[in-house]
């Protein structure tokens, strides 16, 4: 393995890892205080870019061309408004279980369009490793839910939402790949956040002015900063680096690494065990990402014919 994939394997396995911890943290945010799943994106996508462009103050200035600052735009809505924004109100609207697993399909969708836009070959490794990965993360999230209890909030409207926050977010792995190389993680997450923020601010002023933030708990405030710093500024701060190294549908390999840290926050904290089901499902998820790792890419086939 190259030293710059290696690279991109460590920076999409931690920031996924930070994405994992986030979804019990929020949890806990939730049921704990006044905080809304609304709220805690305003805070994510307004917090970020505060805390990007402070960052940006000690590093190298780089120059954006203004075609490519209308590029970061579309790359802000599709990549974290959209996706962020859009998975929230479609998980009000459904239940949790059909939230999880719809986040499955984002390797699927991300395959077929990377198929289509980089003309990537779908092999049958790269099927199989697909496969093997979202039955791994299937089975995590089945048995880490009370079916019986959440099926009838299911809702075929907010089904579609989060269906479509994922369907944004593949096209934001493809689309964008190559503009994602030219630039610093930096200056690329300063300007999308920027741009988010900056639609978000309208819809969000009165939510942020009117909540009693003096009134928060201890541990909402510790739950919200790792989701602003942990699960937001480092998550996206590797993300790039990882989009840079690896294929779009290994990047969205690794989203199969959430449950498993859920599983693992959540057997931690006395709310689950693990048993010979969750053992298999995590064997199934890193097979599945080590399949499509392996599998070929258009240039690697392209090398063989030359």
């Amino acid at each position: 393995m190259k030293k710059d994939e290696l690279k991109g394997h460590i920076s999409m396995t931690t920031a996924n890892m930070m994405w994992g911890l986030m979804s019990p943290i929020s949890k806990m945010v939730l049921i704990t205080s006044i905080i809304t799943p609304f709220i805690i994106v305003e805070i994510r996508i307004i917090g970020a870019a505060i805390l990007f462009w402070i960052a940006s103050i000690f590093t190298k200035r780089e120059h954006v061309s203004p075609p490519d600052l209308l590029k970061l735009f579309f790359a802000a809505m599709l990549g974290v408004l959209f996706n962020q924004g859009l998975f929230t109100i479609g998980l009000g609207m459904t239940s949790p279980v059909d939230a999880s697993i719809i986040t499955t399909s984002t390797p699927i969708l991300t395959m077929i369009i990377a198929a289509i836009y980089l003309k990537e070959p779908i092999t049958s490794k790269k099927v199989s490793g697909i496969f093997l990965g979202a039955s791994g993360a299937l089975l995590l999230i089945v048995s880490n839910q009370n079916i019986g209890g959440t099926t009838h909030n299911s809702n075929i409207w907010g089904d579609t939402v989060c269906l479509v926050a994922e369907l944004s977010f593949a096209l934001y792995l493809v689309l964008f790949k190559q503009l994602i190389s030219r630039y610093s993680p930096i200056t690329l997450m300063k300007w999308m956040f920027t741009y988010a923020a900056i639609c978000i601010t309208p819809f969000s002023f009165q939510n942020m002015t009117q909540l009693e933030w003096l009134s928060l708990e201890p541990n909402t405030w510790y739950g919200l900063s790792f989701i602003l710093l942990g699960s937001t500024f480092v998550s996206y701060l590797l993300s790039p680096i990882g989009q840079r190294h690896l294929r779009p549908t290994v990047v969205s390999m690794y989203c199969y690494v959430q449950p498993i840290i859920a599983s693992c926050v959540a057997v931690y904290w006395g709310m689950d065990s693990f048993n010979l089901l969750k053992i298999i499902a995590v064997i199934c998820v890193f097979s599945g990402v080590f399949l499509v790792t392996r599998s070929k890419s258009r240039a690697d086939l392209e090398a063989e014919v030359n």
